[in-house]
C-alpha cells in the first residue's frame, strides 16, 4: 500500500500537477535548475545541487572564525591548496530511460568534472559530497576526518504551456541522506514527500555539521535547528541527528535530546557556489553579490583514496566514501523501479544471531516481521520484528516471539516481547517424553555497540552492531508461573 501511494505520488509530482511556488523566490517547490539545455557537464550539475553546511559557532576546526574568513571544510592534504573551503562530489549512479541508446553521457578522461550527461536520456541521478576535516574532537578523536552527503536527483521534462515543440528539463530534488559515523542505522535521512507540499523545504539544501565530530544532519528547512521527524523523516528513532555535546568526550544519552544541539546562526554558512542563472541565488544576494557576507565553498571531483599514500590512515578514511569508476549506469523499467531507485538505501542489515542462556543454552535469530521488510511501529516509532529461539539438549526446545524495540542502532534500549514457547522435558524416572506449550513475555534491555573499531569488524558485511540483551521472562498468560532470567550475546542490530 505504502509502495502503492509512493507511486501515485511519483506520478501527480512529475506528471502534470502543477507544484506549489515556495514563498523566498517564486520558483517551483524542490526546483534545483530548469532550463531547455539537453546537456550538463559534471561540474554544472554538481553546482546546481550542492548544499549550504552550517557549523557550531564552537567547531573547534573554525579557530574563532567566522563569515567570509572561514576555510572549513578543508582540501585534503594531498591536493592543492586554496583560500576557499572545498568540497568534493561525485555523481554515483545515474538512471537511464528505458531502451535510451548510448551514450548516456560522455566521459571525459582527462578532466571528469568537464564529462557531459545527456538530460534527455536519464530520469535521475545520485550526487554525492564530501567534506574533509584535518581532526575529529570528542569520542575516538583522530585525524583525518572525511564525511558524506548524498542528494537523490529526479531529472523532469516538461512541455512549457503545453507547447509539445518546447521542452524544458528540470532538476528536482527527491532525497537527502547524510553520513554519520559510518554506521547506516544511523543515517539522517529526509524524503520528499509527495503527499504533502506543506513542509517548508529550503534549497540549497542545509546541512548541519556536528561540533567536532563532524557527522551529517539535514536540515529540511533550513533554520539551523534539528527537529526529529521532520529535518529526518525515515527511520527516526535511529538516526543519530546532531549531538554537538558529544565533543566533550561524554555520549550523555543513547537517545536524541534537543539540548544535545547547538543553534546555528547566519554568519557560520558556507554556501555553495551557485551558478549565476541558478533560481536559488538571488536570495543570497546582496546589490547584485552573491554571499557578501559568508564563504563559499569550491568544488572539486573527488580523487581516488590511492593519492593520499603514503598516508594508509587517510586512505582508510576517504574508502567508505569513494565509488570507483563513477558514474555507475542503471536502467529504469518503469515506476516500480523508479521508487525502489528512490528508497534504495532504506533497504539495511536486518539479521541478528545470539547464543541465549535461559535455564540451558541456545540461539536466537531475529528477523524483519515482513521477512524481507522492516516494519516500523506506528506513531511510536520503533521496530517489530520476529524472533526465533532454541534450546535445551539438541535445541530441541522452541520459541516464537513478536519484539519491539524502540530502535535498530541505539546503545542502550529498552525491549519488550510476547509470543510462545513448546518445551520438551523428559518425565522423571522414565524415558518418556512430554511437551508443554507456553504464553510467554519477556522484557529487558538492550546493549549494542558497532563491530567496525572491535576484533568483530569482520562482520561488517553482515551487521552493524554487536550486542547484549539482559531480560526477564515469565510462562503463563493470566497468571504469571515461572519467571526466569535471560541472557543473549550476538551479533546484529535486534
Amino acid at each position: 500500500m505504502q509502495k502503492a501511494i509512493g507511486l501515485i505520488g511519483i506520478c501527480l509530482f512529475f506528471w502534470g500537477t502543477a507544484l506549489p511556488a515556495q514563498d523566498t523566490n517564486n520558483e517551483q517547490f524542490a526546483l534545483l535548475w530548469k532550463g531547455n539545455r539537453t546537456q550538463l557537464t559534471v561540474e554544472e550539475i554538481a553546482a546546481y545541487c550542492a548544499p549550504v553546511f552550517w557549523f557550531s559557532p564552537d567547531e573547534p576546526e573554525l579557530k574563532n572564525k567566522k563569515g567570509r574568513e572561514i576555510d572549513i571544510p578543508a582540501p585534503f592534504p594531498f591536493d592543492t591548496l586554496s583560500s576557499a573551503p572545498v568540497v568534493y562530489y561525485q555523481i554515483k549512479e545515474i538512471l537511464a530511460k528505458e531502451n535510451a541508446r548510448e551514450p548516456i553521457w560522455n566521459y571525459m578522461p582527462d578532466d571528469i568534472s568537464k564529462s557531459v550527461i545527456y538530460l534527455d536520456k536519464i530520469k535521475g541521478f545520485q550526487i554525492n559530497y564530501m567534506h574533509y576535516y584535518r581532526h575529529e574532537a570528542g569520542v575516538g578523536r583522530h585525524e583525518h576526518d572525511t564525511e558524506q552527503v548524498q542528494f537523490k536527483i529526479y531529472v523532469h521534462r516538461s512541455n512549457p504551456n503545453g507547447d509539445k515543440k518546447r521542452v524544458q528539463y528540470e532538476l528536482v530534488f527527491l532525497q537527502a541522506t547524510a553520513t554519520a559515523h559510518i554506521v547506516d542505522w544511523y543515517k539522517n535521512i529526509y524524503s520528499l514527500d509527495t503527499t504533502n507540499f506543506d513542509f517548508e523545504l529550503k534549497l540549497p539544501f542545509h546541512i548541519l555539521v556536528e561540533e567536532g565530530k563532524h557527522a551529517s544532519c539535514t536540515d529540511m528547512n533550513g533554520d539551523g535547528y534539528y527537529t526529529p521527524g521532520y529535518d529526518v523523516n525515515v527511520r527516526v528513532n535511529d538516526a543519530w541527528g546532531l549531538r554537538d555535546v558529544i565533543r566533550t568526550g561524554t555520549l550523555f544519552s543513547s537517545q536524541f535530546q534537543g539540548w544535545m544541539t547547538k543553534v546555528r546562526r547566519p554568519e557560520y554558512r558556507v554556501l555553495p557556489p551557485l551558478p549565476a542563472d541558478s533560481p536559488l541565488r538571488s536570495e543570497y544576494e546582496q546589490n547584485t553579490v552573491y554571499a557578501p557576507d559568508n564563504a563559499v565553498y569550491e568544488l572539486r571531483p573527488m580523487p581516488d583514496p590511492d593519492h593520499a599514500l603514503p598516508d594508509a590512515a587517510l586512505k582508510r578514511d576517504m574508502e567508505p566514501y569513494h565509488a570507483a569508476n563513477w558514474p555507475r549506469l542503471r536502467q529504469e523499467t518503469d515506476y516500480e523501479a523508479l521508487l525502489d531507485w528512490w528508497e534504495g538505501d532504506r533497504i539495511i542489515k536486518s539479521l541478528s544471531i545470539a547464543v541465549r542462556a535461559n535455564e540451558t543454552w541456545g540461539l536466537s535469530f531475529s528477523f524483519p516481521l515482513l521477512i524481507i521488510k522492516n516494519v516500523e511501529a506506528p506513531l511510536i516509532g520503533g521496530w517489530l520484528v520476529n524472533r526465533v529461539y532454541f534450546q535445551d539438549k539438541d535445541l530441541r526446545d522452541f520459541g516464537y516471539n513478536i519484539l519491539y524495540t524502540p530502535s535498530a542502532s541505539r546503545f542502550m534500549d529498552p525491549y519488550f516481547a510476547f509470543g510462545v514457547e513448546v518445551d520438551y522435558y523428559n518425565v522423571p524416572e522414565t524415558e518418556a517424553l512430554k511437551k508443554r506449550t507456553d504464553f510467554v513475555m519477556e522484557t529487558g534491555v538492550k546493549f549494542r555497540t558497532t563491530v567496525k573499531p572491535t576484533i568483530l569488524s569482520f562482520l561488517s558485511p553482515i551487521t552493524d552492531f554487536w550486542g547484549v540483551r539482559i531480560g526477564i521472562k515469565n510462562r503463563g498468560f493470566m497468571k504469571i508461573d515461572q519467571l526466569t532470567y535471560v541472557f543473549e550475546i550476538g551479533a546484529g542490530a535486534w
